[in-house]
């Protein structure tokens, strides 16, 4: 009976110590169509770069407001009538779902921006029950915008053709952790996946 107490104390033990962690994804992870050339290779030690936004009030938004956050971003658009409505939506659900949780925050960048001007944003923002400092809802310079799609949240396919779906972007919603790396990439119009969004969300603040 000892013998048969210790064992089920050290199968306890070893299924809580041996709890299921998220991956970290690095460039070499993704299809190589959403990843810059400059890093596909890159197989270690990514981390989402710096950034400076716009927010849906006209506030600079940088990687001080999410320092030390758990965070799920995603790309859209505001004209976009297909997926981007049904994306909203659901990063609605998950704002709601960590409304009281101030270590979960949202981000949201237009691949359009010299289109999604402040206002506009402001509009959508209110539309889709944004919550000011929960879930922030950007603009900003195009380049820089793109950059961070293509060598940090690996979430745009390509370039475009300049016109006025100027990033042909992905559905995915991407998990950020505490010290700025991707640890999970969900399609964002799907409610299986937002499901586990949120319990992987768990397991990064078990995992601390």
């Amino acid at each position: 009976m000892a013998f048969f107490a210790i064992s089920i104390c050290i199968l306890i033990y070893t299924i809580a110590f041996n709890e299921e962690n998220l991956p970290v994804y690095n460039p070499t992870d993704f299809d190589p169509e959403l990843v810059d050339a400059s890093i596909r290779n890159t197989a270690s030690n990514h981390t989402v770069a710096d950034f400076e936004l716009i927010n849906q009030n006209g506030k600079t938004i940088t990687q001080k407001d999410y320092m030390n956050k758990i965070y799920v971003t995603d790309f859209f658009f505001t004209r976009c009538p297909s997926i981007c409505p049904i994306m909203s939506n659901n990063m609605e659900k998950l704002q709601e779902q960590f409304l009281n949780d101030n270590d979960v925050l949202f981000l949201s960048l237009s691949v359009t921006p010299k289109l999604d001007s402040v206002p506009i944003l402001r509009d959508y923002a209110d539309k889709h029950g944004v919550i000011d400092g929960k879930w922030n809802i950007t603009t900003g310079d195009k380049k820089h915008i793109y950059n961070l799609a293509r060598k940090s949240y690996f979430a745009a396919v390509d370039e475009g053709d300049g016109g006025l779906q100027d990033f042909i972007h992905t559905p995915n919603f991407i998990l950020v952790d505490q010290k700025k790396r991707i640890r999970g990439v969900y399609d964002g119009t799907k409610d299986e996946e937002i499901e586990r969004i949120v319990q992987d969300i768990a397991l990064l603040q078990r995992e601390g």
